[in-house]
């Protein structure tokens, strides 16, 4: 129940039409329009009011908000009218970072996107026959000519995009297992970013999963019994993003592969992240490439876009031609299927590969950087932050760490690196942390044993000069 006082308070506040006569709140409305204006009004007001509620404000800190109210309406009309999605700088190592968008795109694919998504394009358009096509033509034609020098021939291999590879699981097992069952390993039945379950997932396919095998061991001979008149498919997956290490045992893809031939059926693997090159050249082990995939014999592969492969979101799913002409046919396709700004990114990224232009790919080109060349960035870093100091109030320290390449890829592989350790006087790690954050753009940093910890692995070249300078600024 309201108080005497907090009604009087209350009689106070200015009603919404008042607000927006005044001079000020009228010339924002002639810049802004009257609608986004009134809705900034109405949010101040409500928090106003939600202050007097509860007690926050008296009569003292009322009169100190109203003077206020021209200022709290703009800063609350920025807020509605500016975007939400940001550019932030991630300084935490994390290569392949879910919540900062994974893979950042080439400028290749920037500029692709650029050139054919701000005008009309040939997206379902034949040149050459003047009539419609098929928009996977874009890249399939890419996919042809990297997956089939395993010594495939290119007629061989196929290759359609759906939006992720969840999407590319789903589809495939509804395409080849609807109605029957699918074999795979319990050691293999993981769960991806935000709950969501791979055995979730196939159910929806309409297969049913025949599990096999223990959480640590399965053998070739596991697979073998449990095939039946109902069987459709053997599958794989790949344990991307964790390790079951000890008492374990799995039998080999080459197993596998001759399984699936001796009973005709077709083997499929969910790589998860989907390498396009030997990673080991990168410091990075235990990641196949879809090219070792193929090669070893096993029929369809799905993986994702925008993990190892360092493209736009995208479930790909290359295999036989026969099988992939299949699952493209499916109804599920054209509601899974990617839009033309993916398929730009997509082939701008692929041309890389073709060109062996992998040092553009920004993904690969920072697992490519050495702990020297991070190590020479980190000093020249420090140095300039200390010498815009009068006094040292942040405290810069230069010690060895790892990266990881994140994004539920090679979770046992690590990347030596030197990191920038930080403490400021009179601020906690949390306290600094969220200083950093507020910057802009946003810096995301690591906090470790009370220090601030920044890993320019992560942070594009041209971006030391805005760490530099927000540093700075939080030091002063």
């Amino acid at each position: 129940m309201k108080s005497a006082a907090q009604s009087e308070l209350f009689r106070e506040l200015p009603s919404v039409d008042e607000l927006i006569r005044t001079p000020g709140e009228s010339a924002l409305a002639s810049q802004h329009g009257t609608a986004a204006v009134t809705a900034a009004a109405r949010a101040v007001l409500a928090r106003l009011r939600e202050e007097i509620s509860s007690g926050l404000l008296d009569a003292s800190a009322l009169r100190i908000a109203l003077d206020g109210l021209h200022n709290a309406i703009e800063q609350q009309l920025l807020r509605a009218l500016t975007y939400s999605l940001r550019t932030v700088i991630n300084a935490t190592g994390v290569i392949l970072h879910t919540n900062l968008g994974r893979a950042p795109l080439a400028e290749a694919a920037l500029a692709h996107i650029r050139e054919t998504a701000g005008r009309f394009s040939n997206l379902e358009f034949d040149l050459d026959a003047g009539a419609r096509g098929k928009r996977d033509a874009h890249v399939d034609r890419l996919f042809r000519s990297l997956l089939s020098e395993g010594g495939h021939d290119e007629a061989e291999i196929a290759t359609i995009v759906v939006n992720n590879n969840a999407a590319g699981v789903l589809l495939a097992l509804n395409t080849l297992a609807e109605g029957g069952e699918v074999i795979v390993s319990r050691g293999e039945l993981v769960e991806i970013g935000g709950s969501f379950r791979i055995p979730d997932v196939m159910a929806k396919s309409g297969a049913t999963l025949r599990e096999v095998g223990t959480t640590n061991r399965t053998r070739i001979a596991d697979y073998e019994n449990a095939i039946n008149e109902r069987t459709r498919l053997l599958l794989r997956v790949h344990r991307s993003n964790f390790e079951i290490t000890g008492f374990t045992e799995q039998p080999s893809t080459a197993d596998l592969v001759a399984l699936a031939r001796d009973r005709g059926l077709p083997l499929m693997e969910d790589l998860g992240s989907g390498a396009l090159v030997d990673l080991q050249n990168f410091g990075i082990s235990g990641e196949p490439s879809v090219l070792d995939c193929l090669r070893a014999g096993v029929d369809i592969a799905t993986y994702s876009g925008d993990k190892l492969l360092g493209g736009p979101q995208a479930g790909l799913i290359s295999g036989r031609g026969d099988l992939v002409a299949r699952v493209r046919a499916n109804s599920l396709f054209r509601a899974l299927r990617v839009d033309k700004l993916t398929y730009a990114a997509l082939e701008a990224t692929l041309l890389a590969y073709v060109k062996r232009d992998y040092d553009s790919i920004p993904t690969l080109r920072m697992m490519r950087w050495t702990k020297e060349e991070i190590g020479q960035r980190a000093e020249a870093l420090a140095v300039k932050i200390q010498l815009s100091q009068t006094k040292f109030k942040m405290k810069v320290e230069l010690t060895d760490g790892e990266s990881v390449i994140g994004g539920g890829a090679a979770p046992s592989s690590t990347l030596p690196t030197r990191l920038l350790a930080l403490s400021c006087d009179g601020l906690s790690a949390d306290e600094l942390s969220a200083r950093l954050r507020a910057s802009d753009p946003p810096i995301i940093a690591r906090v470790t044993d009370g220090r601030v910890l920044l890993d320019l692995r992560t942070v594009f070249e041209d971006q030391d000069p805005t760490v530099a300078g927000a540093l700075e600024r939080i030091a002063s």
